[in-house]
């Protein structure tokens, strides 16, 4: 069973909202799940997989600036500050802080509704106690 997980992490690198989908579903369907949660923001940090103009323009619409490169394919490039684009590395930790415990880096519970509970779990004891 393969399954992507998409967060909306806040400056600090702590998780606030998770979305987990099947891993051959574009990243598209979880930008356009978690769009209703977002926090009120400046930025938004997101990799090249949540490049798309749809995105852009709803992210715009609640005051929120994209900071995401544009994929390869695009036919003319999209600008992004690439200073504020290194600060992405926290929500990377974040992930990986989150695959320091075993159950959810060797996905023991092959139910999605249990391993969603092990990751919220896993969430709260190691960046909110």
């Amino acid at each position: 069973m393969n399954t992507k997980l998409h967060a909306i992490a806040d400056a600090n690198g702590r998780p606030l909202s998770f979305f987990m989908t099947a891993g051959q579903v574009s990243d598209y369907t979880g930008a356009a799940a978690l769009l209703d949660d977002m926090p009120k923001a400046q930025w938004l940090l997101g990799d090249r997989g949540y490049d798309a103009d749809w995105f852009r323009d709803a992210l715009q619409a609640k005051g929120i600036q994209p900071c995401i490169p544009g994929r390869r394919s695009r036919n003319e490039p999209v600008r992004y500050d690439k200073r504020r684009y290194r600060r992405r590395s926290r929500i990377e930790i974040m992930f990986g802080r989150l695959k320091d415990w075993r159950r959810v880096a060797t996905r023991y519970d092959r139910c999605p509704t249990v391993f969603f509970s092990a990751i919220a779990l896993a969430a709260t004891v190691i960046f909110w106690l």
